[in-house]
């Protein structure tokens, strides 16, 4: 792992999907591997607005994509991080000139398991309604071609664990680096 830490550069990692992909448990097991630190964006928007991410998008959407572009300008700032982000952060072009800063890793996970994952989670504001697999679909199908920008896609399996996830994730960063002229 010291090998690839030192590839990385201390380039930040944002790891970007939809709702339900796992971008928070997964990087949070890719940075204790890396020795980097995680953020999840939703946490951080919390903080600082002092409401659920709910309570935000309640009162506005864009309330609360705004807040997400300001915490991502906030974290681009630094290095050694693992950045777990909203779903939906990559519908604001602004945030792509952060995400490029680093290295950008798509979560793909099929949307009938995203259903799966989420059926029974009633804090997810976009989902708040009476065909949450559709709203799934419509927001991927609207959301794929900016994902697919992403420098490396994970695709997830069904009964794929977090920790297979994050060490397929690992061995797939080297693929996407520059080469060490180094040595």
């Amino acid at each position: 792992m010291s090998e690839l830490r030192s590839r990385l550069q201390g380039v930040n990692l944002y790891l970007i999907g939809m709702m339900g992909a796992g971008k928070s448990t997964i990087g949070k097991l890719v940075g204790q591997s890396l020795g980097y630190q995680f953020f999840d964006t939703d946490s951080l928007v919390e903080q600082a607005a002092g409401q659920t991410v709910s309570q935000i998008f309640a009162s506005s959407e864009s309330e609360f994509r705004q807040l997400e572009t300001q915490v991502l300008a906030e974290l681009s700032a630094y290095r050694r991080l693992v950045v777990a982000t909203g779903g939906g952060i990559v519908s604001q072009p602004q945030n792509w000139s952060y995400l490029r800063h680093g290295l950008v890793v798509w979560i793909n996970v099929p949307v009938e398991v995203l259903h799966n994952r989420l059926k029974k989670d009633t804090s997810r504001p976009l989902l708040r309604t009476a065909d949450p697999l559709a709203k799934l679909q419509l927001l991927l199908q609207e959301r794929r071609s900016l994902y697919a920008q992403a420098d490396l896609e994970i695709a997830v399996g069904p009964n794929d664990s977090a920790d297979q996830v994050a060490r397929r994730l690992l061995a797939a960063i080297p693929t996407v680096l520059k080469p060490d002229l180094s040595q």
